[in-house]
């Protein structure tokens, strides 16, 4: 069943958004100057950028630190590997992973690369890794990746001039091993936009030979099965950059013959599509992004007008749409919890589900409504504020309210 998850902030009596959320907040130029064909991942409180393509087209293989409370950039140490355009890279279990790629900005001069690195930000240093074998192990560049249940995963890519692949491969850290999972099911495909949401994957748009999509397609790791989710709305785009905050993905910039600015937000639990600000600081594609805590980070990439340096931070939206969803009353007590707590609902029969999100928006406890009165178990969550929401069995939100945790 899917089962609509939404962060419920309680703000009552307000259906509007308060200052500063949905908005782009400019910040320090990224370090190395105008870069294009980076990769992101975010380890803690740092984010980072690795390699890529400058303006006068050599590749590099520098690593860069953004603190967002410094707002300041710091050269870390070099990825041991080729300098590289268009690789993939993701963050694990406090480490950072950069692979494959390209080592020319000409691709007929190029050598597809198939190494892969672990990057520890502690020691602030490189380890090689067992090599990217998808794409029939010749190397990959122009692949996507994502993150679910403490493993890696790598899809699509070129590996020649006019060679695509849609293999799925699987990275465990814990055995440095890569196990072939389900093919991507929209077929071949290169610049794909990928991100997770609450472990499972989600992979689409892109292009295919010379074709732009806006397919998209949900990977659950658990089940190896790949299904086929609503279609962005906007066009068809490939080069797109993607972050996630909590349990919404963002899908901005990329090319569809043209540049673009736009921010999109995926809502996996109502299988939506959301319009959100445009990035201010002009269309772009091959660009990066990532997140930080509650915040989302986007910046360089190539423009109308050339290569660009500028670095953004968002802060997104929370619905508080109250209006919508006040048909049943929640109790809770006692309220401040300390270990268990009853749950109170008002003309429960309409009452199938209730979930609980922390400050992130991440689902933490999901409960099948059994009866009008009803007992909640801490169950090991930390001290802080929770929202809770009651769904009806058409999983929409019918009462919710807060409760803390002490």
């Amino acid at each position: 069943m899917r089962i609509l998850l939404s962060l419920l902030l309680l703000l009552i009596g307000s259906t509007s958004f308060s200052q500063g959320q949905n908005s782009w907040t400019k910040k320090a130029p990224f370090g190395a100057l105008k870069r294009e064909r980076a990769v992101s991942f975010a380890i803690g409180d740092y984010g980072y950028v690795a390699t890529g393509e400058d303006t006068v087209n050599i590749t590099h293989n520098d690593l860069w630190r953004y603190d967002p409370l410094l707002d300041s950039w710091t050269q870390m140490a070099d990825l041991p590997g080729s300098p590289r355009r268009n690789a993939i890279g993701f963050a694990l279990n406090d480490k950072g992973y950069v692979g494959t790629g390209i080592d020319s900005s000409e691709s007929s001069l190029g050598i597809e690369l198939k190494d892969f690195w672990e990057y520890d930000p502690v020691l602030n240093s490189w380890l090689q890794k067992a090599d990217y074998p998808g794409a029939a192990g010749l190397g990959v560049y122009y692949a996507g990746a994502f993150t679910a249940d403490n493993k890696g995963y790598v899809t699509c890519g070129k590996y020649g001039p006019s060679a695509y692949a849609f293999d799925l491969w699987e990275y465990k850290p814990t055995t440095d091993s890569w196990s072939q999972r389900a093919n991507f099911p929209g077929g071949v495909r290169y610049a794909v936009s990928a991100l997770s949401i609450d472990n499972k994957g989600y992979v689409g748009m892109g292009i295919d030979y010379d074709l732009y999509r806006k397919d998209w397609w949900q990977y659950d790791p658990a089940t190896n099965v790949w299904e086929q989710r609503a279609n962005l709305p906007g066009t068809e785009r490939g080069a797109a950059s993607t972050f996630t905050i909590g349990s919404k993905g963002f899908v901005v910039f990329g090319a569809d013959g043209g540049f673009k600015d736009e921010l999109w937000e995926y809502n996996p639990y109502t299988d939506s599509w959301n319009i959100k600000a445009n990035f201010p600081g002009g269309e772009r594609r091959n660009a990066i992004a990532f997140t930080i805590g509650t915040k989302g980070y986007g910046g360089i990439g190539k423009g109308p007008s050339g290569i660009r340096q500028n670095f953004y931070e968002y802060t997104p939206a929370l619905p508080l749409a109250v209006d919508e969803i006040e048909s049943v009353q929640v109790q809770i007590y006692p309220n401040p919890i300390v270990d268990v707590a009853q749950i109170f609902i008002q003309n429960e029969s309409d009452a199938k589900w209730i979930l609980i999100h922390n400050s992130f928006g991440q689902l933490v406890q999901q409960i099948q409504v059994t009866s009008q009165t009803m007992e909640l178990q801490r169950n090991n969550l930390a001290a802080g504020i929770y929202y809770l929401t009651v769904l009806n069995s058409t999983q929409k939100p019918i009462g919710r309210t807060q409760l803390i945790f002490n």
